[in-house]
């Protein structure tokens, strides 16, 4: 009796292992902080209303011409009387203040983070310089590091102002001096280390030039400190911009932010009138909470020693 053999099953394919990319790795590593990611989320949202605030916000605050003095501080859901509904009131001018803090956004996020991308830029040159050069160079600067960092940052941005006088670009400027060390002391620590690698002293037996070295060799080393600590300055600087603002040595009246819009409402807190400078508050608290939790997991993510 004879049996009769089955061709054997085709093998299943092999699957190829899925490989997780540094980047993959990093946003799984920052997605476990479910507060992380809300901030995330919130802080994007606020970007993109600065951003499209003036085709999306209910009216422009500053057009003379969209403004009537007889609607200044209505409450929050007042109709006004051309029928247009303030759902958060209006402030002394009449001006919605629903459109007033999406516009306070847009000067706040740009002197914030355009003041942090500056500083960055001249404090990571010279945190690299000075770690690389050493000697004169290192101590010279690093003086002038100790210099700045003595004198309280508000307190300094006060003085420049007051020599350069109110402007957004002026307040950039001030926010910059006082903000650059923290970014040379932070790259000058990590570029150290970095400094006595093999990678670089292969480098320099090279003949590489110095340039290259610095911003192609040490610098994306050094990135990942760099990254948090800027996270956190842009915070910062928007905290310092409000500040100045709200003292009268900020941004002017034609291009307010939002510390500009909490110190126009100051004066009317006893009176009853608290969403003038209410909801602007609320406004900056949320932006800067968000940048801040952001910025904590940033730390815990590209910093191993911080994870548990």
């Amino acid at each position: 009796m004879s049996t009769t053999t089955l061709p054997a099953a085709p093998a299943a394919p092999a699957v190829p292992p899925k490989v997780e990319t540094p980047f993959r790795r990093f946003v799984s590593e920052f997605a476990e902080s479910k507060i992380a990611l809300g901030g995330l989320i919130v802080f994007t949202l606020i970007a993109l209303i600065a951003i499209f605030a003036p085709w999306i916000s209910p009216q422009n605050p500053y057009d003379l011409a969209q403004l009537d003095i007889m609607d200044g501080r209505m409450e929050p859901g007042t109709v006004g009387g051309d029928g247009f509904t303030f759902w958060l009131g209006t402030d002394d001018q009449g001006r919605d203040m629903l459109s007033g803090i999406m516009y306070g956004l847009r000067i706040s996020l740009t002197v914030g983070a355009g003041s942090a991308l500056i500083a960055c830029l001249v404090g990571a040159s010279l945190g690299l310089l000075a770690a690389y050069a050493g000697g004169k160079t290192d101590s010279a600067i690093m003086r002038l590091v100790d210099l700045q960092l003595s004198f309280p940052a508000i307190l300094a941005a006060l003085m420049i102002l007051a020599f350069l006088g109110k402007s957004v670009t002026n307040v950039v400027i001030a926010l910059v001096i006082v903000e650059w060390a923290y970014y040379a002391r932070t790259v000058r620590g990590t570029a150290l280390v970095e400094r006595r690698r093999e990678y670089i002293e292969a480098a320099q037996c090279l003949a590489l030039p110095t340039r290259r070295i610095l911003f192609r060799h040490l610098l994306p080393n050094c990135l990942p400190p760099l990254i948090v600590v800027g996270t956190m300055q842009v915070a910062r600087a928007i905290a310092l911009e409000a500040t100045l603002s709200f003292l009268g040595l900020g941004v002017p009246i034609t291009e307010p932010s939002l510390g500009l819009l909490i110190a126009n409402g100051y004066e009317y807190m006893l009176s009853g009138k608290y969403w003038i400078s209410f909801y602007p508050g609320i406004a900056l608290l949320i932006t800067i909470v968000s940048i801040n939790l952001v910025g904590d997991q940033l730390r815990d993510v590209l910093n191993p020693r911080l994870k548990k």
